[in-house]
């Protein structure tokens, strides 16, 4: 099972537009169907990162430069930032 943080989601929107915008559909489209890639993988190995202090996990998505930030809870996968990987590392921090 699976969630996304309200914000988390919108930083997905936001990416897939400037990619859209800049470089076209396909790229766009490639860059949403990596970010499903990586939370499947998630449902199916949650364990595959080692949790920080907070109990927060994060894992890369491959040929993009963003960072998927999560939280593995029973069965849940719970993402809550997809964050490109120049921001600051407290971005999205808050979010629970």
């Amino acid at each position: 099972m699976r969630s996304i943080h309200r914000f988390a989601a919108g930083d997905l929107l936001e990416a897939t537009r400037f990619y859209k915008r800049e470089v076209g559909t396909g790229l766009a489209r490639r860059f949403v169907n990596e970010f499903e890639r990586i939370v499947k993988l998630l449902e199916a190995f949650p364990g595959i990162e080692t949790p920080s202090s907070e109990g927060r996990q994060s894992i890369s998505l491959t040929d993009f430069p963003y960072t998927v930030i999560y939280r593995h809870t029973g069965n849940e996968i719970r993402v809550l930032v997809l964050r490109h990987q120049s921001r600051a590392p407290d971005y999205g921090e808050s979010r629970r």
